[in-house]
């Protein structure tokens, strides 16, 4: 789970977040956030659009002003410092790189205009080529890079300002699938388990999981829950977590006294009696696994099988009990198993 924020207030390493929260007129685009990140540790903020993530990077950045609530970055309360004072790095989902300048040129600009001394720059500009194996690169202009080299190059730039916290807004989103799975570990080496903590904002789930060390669920501008993946999946805290991980999604139907019950399509198996009738309506070959459709009478049902598994058109469903996930009717909250 996220962690408890100690009190009275004690400087910390890494990032806090206390009661963060932006609102514009009577919106409110993110209430009461309460987060931690230690130094070297990946939080991703996970989430549908309009949940609060890029809002949340942005008051990070010092890019929009907080409504209230408190930035605190290694001890030091940065929520109403200049952007430009923050040493904070941001990645965006476009790699902003200018198109006539070269690999080198587009890391040096930013130091030039700092003032920093061509030889401390062309220093510091070697090494972070090295660190993200773009040495060969360095002559060669955006157009002639790959979608992941380009996105390489916005990386090394963020880290060219030595930053103390590094922020990620979506940025494998502009890659094909395939890309994004091969650079989502050399991403997490270059990242993760450095000094600066890291922030990381998607909609992609197996993103989400495979990047960062604890996950951050956000709805309608709130926390919906935090912790490990693994946590989220297993022991969801509200019916909304249950359905927005996992893939295929939680089955969910409605059961007596205001309950809702909840399983995952892998957790369905087909028994000789005594189980929930069921008729298959269609199936999905995954290579290693098969996505069953069923139509029972709680509905449409998905059910997770191996590859060579075969069903016969009419049967019954049957599951372990230590395998359900109950939530209130209503609120969505998650409750006790009955």
């Amino acid at each position: 789970m996220i962690r408890s924020m100690p009190e009275p207030f004690s400087p910390i390493p890494g990032l806090r977040i206390e009661g963060l929260s932006r609102r514009l007129g009577e919106r409110s685009l993110l209430a009461d956030l309460n987060l931690e990140v230690g130094p070297g540790e990946c939080l991703a903020l996970l989430g549908p659009s309009g949940c609060g993530k890029t809002t949340t990077l942005r008051l990070l950045a010092g890019l929009d002003p907080a409504s209230c609530g408190r930035i605190l970055l290694d001890g030091d309360d940065i929520t109403r410092q200049d952007a430009g004072k923050r040493r904070v790095a941001m990645v965006f989902q476009s790699y902003a790189l200018y198109p006539h300048l070269s690999v080198a040129d587009n890391l040096a600009l930013g130091l030039r205009i700092r003032g920093m001394a061509a030889k401390e720059r062309d220093s510091r500009i070697a090494s972070v080529l090295e660190l993200l194996q773009l040495g060969e690169l360095s002559l060669r202009r955006p157009a002639q890079l790959s979608g992941g080299q380009r996105q390489r190059v916005a990386l090394a730039r963020a880290l060219l300002r030595q930053p103390r916290l590094v922020l990620l807004d979506e940025p494998m989103s502009n890659l094909d699938a395939q890309l994004r799975e091969e650079l989502r570990p050399e991403l997490r080496r270059l990242l993760c388990g450095r000094e600066q903590p890291v922030v990381y904002v998607t909609h992609d789930q197996p993103e989400a999981m495979g990047m960062a060390d604890r996950i951050a669920v956000l709805r309608d501008g709130q926390l919906q829950q935090g912790g490990s993946a693994r946590e989220l999946y297993e022991r969801p805290a509200n019916r909304f977590v249950a359905a927005f991980l996992g893939r295929p999604a939680i089955n969910l139907w409605p059961a007596a006294a205001g309950r809702q019950l909840g399983l995952r399509p892998e957790h369905l198996r087909p028994v000789p009696a005594g189980g929930l009738p069921a008729r298959v309506q269609r199936r999905e070959w995954w290579g290693n696994q098969q996505l069953f459709w069923l139509e029972s009478a709680q509905g449409e049902l998905r059910m997770l099988l191996p590859a060579e598994q075969e069903l016969p058109e009419s049967l019954q469903l049957g599951w372990q009990s230590e395998h359900e996930h109950w939530f209130d009717s209503h609120s969505g909250d998650r409750l006790p198993a009955p």
